[in-house]
This record gives structure tokens, sequence and C-alpha cells, in this order.
């Protein structure tokens, strides 16, 4: 019998149905024969036999072939020796551990070398198209066609002074200098982007000739002579870029032009349509903010005049420039015809005691008498207290009185609107906008634009992720199919 054991995961061995085979040979249970003894020697060894039985009962199943007389009187004088020499059976867990069945790793063969298709030759010429052919075309015009610009800087601010009154100071409240007019800045913004801009400068400077007159060299960069108001405006907003910071109200016009002196005398232009801009909108304030300062001294002035006129047809009427100096005048006769009436009286009491009747002084003295109290009935009677039908001098010093009071209300009514009319109008100008210049038009001495490069550089990269965007799309279509 064999030494060799077959292990428990392996196949047993296939039956074989040789009748010539030698019959002594050990079979898969035992061996017959002279060998007999063979396996229990070999059994009675300290190695471990328990697990060599069993492949030798499989074995003994596996072959139907074999004799079984022959095998049966072989096995039994074995297994009786080997069930006496047949040692302690080991413990299960000093049985020896089978190994896994190995996992058999498939190696694929490597990829081929890449080669070119005709998809890869599509690509690299639509990188061709799509790309370099658009870069070298910015590139040629803009060094072979494009024609120099100059740039002229002028920037400037709205502001307005305003100082504090005298009741402001004796307040306390100090006078300030503001920079101020914040709206009147959004107005000017928009009014130099504005058509009426445009319209204005090219009536003054033919901004068509000026703009257009290299148009058969550069007619990307130029304008074309016969667009509209409207393409002028577009073309206007491309030349004229400006830049305005509304926290501080500070404002930066950069213009551009085909040589140095037009773009300066573009933006002298510019900055003296918009002075008078704010001159405008500073004057509306003002008118708006006295006018109805003005209203009432209109109206004042009227009633003065008014007055003036009814107090002199009254002097003309009455022959009476000043009543009050006229009283004055007539109370002083009145008092010296009174102290004549008294020394006449007293002079006639004398004749009286000291002459006879019939005396001609006594006659004189009374006469004198008779002419004096006649003559302050007279006077008494311009003051109202003469006869009917008399013309009343207290109802002319009423009337003289009635037309003074009125005058002299029209007087003052007339001088505290002046006054309004003054103060309004010093607030109005306190608070008047104007524009300030902090950068004069400037003269450029060098060519900055068209900005070449960047020009480039924006027309590659736009080019390009048009370019990948389109290759992305059409290999992510490829690839579903």
């Amino acid at each position: 019998m064999d030494d060799k054991t077959t292990s428990p995961g392996a196949k047993p061995a296939a039956p074989t149905t040789d009748k010539k085979a030698n019959p002594a040979k050990p079979t898969a249970g035992g061996g017959a024969g002279p060998n007999a003894s063979k396996p229990a020697d070999t059994a009675a060894k300290p190695a471990p036999a328990a697990p060599a039985a069993k492949p030798a009962a499989a074995a003994k199943a596996a072959a139907p072939g074999a004799n079984p007389a022959k095998g049966a009187g072989a096995a039994k004088p074995a297994q009786a020796q080997a069930a006496a020499q047949k040692p302690a059976a080991p413990k299960p867990n000093a049985a020896p551990k089978q190994k896994p069945a190995e996992t058999k790793v498939v190696v694929r063969p490597l990829a081929t070398p890449a080669r070119t298709r005709r998809r890869h030759w599509g690509l690299l010429f639509s990188f061709l198209l799509f790309v370099t052919l658009p870069v070298g075309a910015a590139t040629w015009y803009l060094y072979e066609r494009a024609v120099d610009q100059y740039a002229s800087t002028v920037a400037f601010t709205v502001r307005s002074e305003e100082i504090s009154s005298a009741a402001d100071i004796l307040g306390g409240l100090g006078g300030t200098l503001s920079s101020g007019g914040s709206s009147d800045a959004d107005i000017l913004y928009e009014f130099i982007r504005s058509q009426e801009m445009v319209s204005t400068i090219d009536a003054q400077l033919d901004l068509r000739a000026l703009y257009s007159k290299h148009r058969d060299v550069d007619p990307l960069m130029t304008f074309d002579p016969a667009g509209t108001i409207e393409d002028l405006l577009i073309f206007w907003r491309r030349m004229v870029r400006t830049s305005y910071d509304t926290g501080t109200g500070l404002m930066e016009l950069r213009v551009l032009a085909f040589s140095p002196e037009e773009a300066r005398t573009i933006a002298i232009a510019i900055f003296d349509e918009s002075a008078r801009m704010i001159n405008d909108l500073s004057s509306i304030a003002r008118e708006d903010a006295t006018r109805y300062a003005r209203e009432d001294l209109e109206l004042a002035e009227t009633k003065v005049k008014s007055a003036r006129e009814e107090l002199t047809e009254f002097r003309v009427a009455t022959q009476i420039v000043d009543p009050s100096a006229d009283i004055q005048g007539q109370m002083g006769l009145l008092n010296t015809l009174q102290a004549q009436l008294a020394e006449a009286l007293i002079e006639l009491d004398l004749l009286t005691s000291t002459v006879r009747d019939g005396d001609p002084r006594l006659e004189q003295a009374q006469l004198r008498i008779q002419v004096i109290e006649d003559r302050l009935a007279d006077e008494r009677r311009k003051f109202g207290v003469g006869g009917p039908g008399d013309t009343s001098y207290a109802k002319t010093i009423a009337e003289f009185e009635r037309l003074t009071v009125e005058r002299e209300f029209a007087e003052q009514a007339y001088a505290v609107t002046l006054s309004n009319f003054n103060g309004a109008s010093a607030e109005a100008n306190r608070k008047s906008r104007y524009l300030a210049a902090y950068i004069r038009p400037t003269l450029a001495q060098k060519a900055e634009f068209p900005q070449r490069i960047l020009i480039i550089a924006v027309v590659g990269l736009f080019s390009f992720l048009l370019w990948a965007i389109a290759a992305l799309v059409y290999y992510s279509l490829h690839d579903r199919r």
C-alpha cells in the first residue's frame, strides 16, 4: 500500500476496469496478498491514522470495478490487526487545518497603443478654425488696420458753498463749507450720456466728421457717416467713458479721439456744457426759492404806488401839501387873533373910561374889535365849526390822515417783503451749485488705445472656451451611442 494520502479536497482516482490489474496492489480501502501487513505497520506509527482511513474508505467506495471477493478477504485480517493496534483518536482540535482554495486571477492583455483616428483630425481642425483663426485675424486687424486712439482725461465735481448766516453764528451753529448737490451730479452723469449732449457737441465740433475720417482704413473702430443719431449715441458712449462715484460725487471722463488735439477739444466742450447745465439747474432752484418772496414784493409795491397816487391826488384837490403844517399855521393865526382881540378890548375899556361918548377913537376901537372877531369866526369855520355848506377842515384832515395811514402801512409791508426777498435771494445764492474741475482736460503724448494685447487675449480666451465646450458636448454625445 502507498504511503501517499489523498487530501480531503482532492478528487478520488478514477476506477479502473482493467481485469489484468495486480490484485495484490493496494486499493483505496486496504491491500490484499502478501503485502497486507504493511498497512498495519504504517497504522501503528504515531502518524495520524484517522485522516488516512477516510481516504481509504473513499477509495474503496470509488473502486466499483474491483473484485469484491478478493478485496473483502484481503481486507479483513488487515482491518482486525489495524483495529488492535489503533491508537487513541486525536482530539478534534488537533486535526490539521485545511488550506482554502486558491482564487485564480485573470490577467487581461495590455491596451494597444493609441492610433490617430478621423475624429482626432476633426478636433484639431476645429481648434484651428475656432481658436487659432479668430486670434490670428484679431491680431492682424489690430496691428495692421486699427487706427491709434488718444485719450484726454477731465475730472470734476458738483459743489455748493453753504455759509451760515449771522443768526446761525449767534446761535453757535458756525459756518460750514460742504460739498452738496448729489442729485445734481446724478443728473449731470445722465446728461453727459444723453442724446442732447451728443447733439450739442455734434453741432459745435461735427463729431461725424471727426470719428469717420479713417473709415476706409479702420471700418470696425470708426463711425459710419451715414449712421443716425442713435448710432452716434452708441459710438459716443464707447468713445467717452464716464466714471462716477456716488459716495464722493467725483466724476471722471476719458475721451477718445484719433488725435490728441481732437480728444482735448471734445473734453473741453463736454466740461463747458456740463457747467452750463449745472448753472441752469442752480438758476431754476434759485428762482423757485425766491418766487413766492418776489410775488409778495410785487404786491407790496403795487399797494405803495396806489397809496401814494391817492395822496397826491388829495393834495392837488385840496392844495394842501402838508395839513399838519397848515394846521399849525392856522392855530398860530387863531392865537394871534385872540391876542389882538384881547388888546383891542383892553384898549376899548381904557378909552371908555377916559373919553366922552361920540369920540372917534372909541368908534375906531369898536370897529377894530369887530374885525378881529369876524376873522376869528372865519378861521374857526375852517375847522368845522362854521355854518352849513362850508368846507370842513376837519374832514380834510381826516381824509389826509386816512391816506397817510394807508401809505405808511403799504410802505411798512413793502419793507418787510423786501427784507424777505433779500433773505431768500441770499439763501438761494448760498446754496447755488457750481462745477469745480480738479483735473483739467489733458493732452495725450502717445496712443494708448485700442488695447491690442488685451483684446487679443479676450478673443483667444472666449474662442478657446467656446471650442472646449463644443468639443465636450460632442464627445459626451458620441460616448452615449
